[in-house]
């Protein structure tokens, strides 16, 4: 399942950032950021619930950008 978030990031090099720390959250197979659109597509592995998992994506991604931001 696929889905795409709306996100408030400040650069391109921040918005790569957030997508390697969504890459590596359990329960996510695959993510992409897109710093010109400000979107985030996330694919979830089988069985995963989004709405577990994408608060474990913000948090991982406010490690390594504390001030980003992603509306689900």
């Amino acid at each position: 399942m696929k889905r795409r978030y709306k996100i408030d990031v400040d650069c391109a090099n921040c918005a790569n950032k957030m997508e390697v720390a969504a890459k590596k959250t359990e329960g996510v197979k695959d993510a992409n950021v897109n710093f010109m659109t400000l979107k985030m597509m996330v694919e979830f592995e089988e069985g995963a619930k989004p709405e577990e998992v994408m608060p474990r994506v913000l948090e991982n991604c406010k490690i390594v950008e504390d001030d980003c931001e992603i509306f689900f």
